[in-house]
């Protein structure tokens, strides 16, 4: 695990790795790479997809190269949203790889703000299944419905059907995305996945360290890709400020936590394969 800091104290990943055609041409497994922030490229044995990307005009500075600009995104077979905030429905990324991406997906409300903004989201309800290419992903719940704390946003009422996570069946193994969300008792009784996204940020409207924590030792044959950290230039930011190795001490077989540089590929394994 490397691990370095940013001159403001911020734990940060190693250098970024690009990612060239490569990375979305057919194989014979699953390769998942985190992207920064929480953005997720997922190529299954040919099928690419990306959750939350978020490569370019976000409004806050960067502590990391991103690993792809959407102009150099050869193909994808979807984009999945988990919310509106823009740092995962990044429009400007959704809108520049659209001559490319055959499909979108989101909760209903998040795919009728694509629609209204041109892009043909396709919108679903928590709990619904959908399939691309060989990836079939259920909706999964979250709550993660700050916005009606604040009177900016009080021109709607936020509901949680609006935020979700994702989980994901490969022909590999399980992949799950609970999102952007507090811990719910429904986390805590899912299958056991091959690979837990991990947000393990410290902050009451996401899942918290310690919620973090008790969610990775639920689920102690799942591998941990840390996921919501050291990408954004905000040291007074709880929401991006984790530092994965503060998960070594707390979690059950600790070498399940893989904290990659932005790029890196990481193959997905069933955890009975895991020897």
């Amino acid at each position: 695990m490397n691990i370095y800091k940013s001159e403001k104290g911020q734990a940060m990943p190693g250098p970024t790795q690009p990612m060239g055609p490569e990375a979305f041409a057919p194989r014979e497994d699953t390769v998942v790479r985190w992207m920064g922030s929480a953005g997720i490229h997922l190529n299954s044995r040919g099928t690419n997809l990306m959750i939350d990307p978020l490569l370019e005009g976000f409004d806050m500075p960067l502590l990391i190269e991103m690993p792809i600009q959407p102009k150099d995104i050869p193909a994808l077979d979807g984009v999945l949203i988990t919310h509106i905030d823009n740092d995962h429905f990044s429009r400007p990324t959704c809108k520049d790889v659209q001559p490319v991406c055959r499909s979108y997906h989101a909760p209903q409300y998040v795919a009728e703000v694509m629609r209204q903004e041109g892009l043909p989201g396709t919108g679903h309800d928590i709990g619904e299944r959908f399939t691309v290419g060989n990836v079939t992903a259920t909706l999964t719940p979250a709550e993660h419905n700050w916005q009606n704390e604040s009177a900016k946003w009080h021109y709607r009422e936020w509901k949680l059907e609006d935020y979700c996570g994702y989980w994901l069946d490969t022909p590999d193994g399980s992949i799950w995305l609970p999102g952007d969300s507090r811990l719910l008792e429904s986390h805590l009784q899912m299958p056991q996945p091959d690979l837990i996204l991990l947000d393990f940020s410290d902050n009451s409207w996401h899942i918290t360290f310690e919620g973090a924590v008790r969610l990775a030792n639920t689920y102690p044959e799942a591998d941990l890709l840390c996921i919501h950290w050291g990408s954004v230039d905000a040291p007074d930011w709880t929401t991006f400020n984790g530092n994965p190795e503060d998960l070594l001490s707390r979690v059950t077989h600790p070498e399940r936590v893989h904290a990659l540089a932005p790029g890196e590929p990481f193959v997905l394994r069933r955890y009975e394969m895991k020897v």
